[in-house]
């Protein structure tokens, strides 16, 4: 379920690219709606697998403490 909410804005600006070309006829505005919604696609497609990843953590010292100036 989570991929499928993660692809809805990809294809939700997809579909305003498709939109926007079908109402104003032009080309340019359209392939820079289409080119980002390709965009987020693919950073989503290569960041949503890691999101669960977490990484190493610091040792916490026991021995440290801060000093007030």
């Amino acid at each position: 379920m989570t991929l499928v909410k993660y692809a809805a804005i990809p294809a939700l600006v997809f579909v305003v690219a498709v939109a926007y070309w079908f109402m104003t006829y032009e080309p340019a505005g359209s392939v820079m709606l289409l080119l980002f919604a390709i965009a987020m696609g693919v950073m989503e497609w290569v960041l949503v697998p890691t999101f669960g990843d977490v990484g190493p953590t610091a040792p916490v010292d026991p021995d440290w403490h801060e000093r007030n100036g």
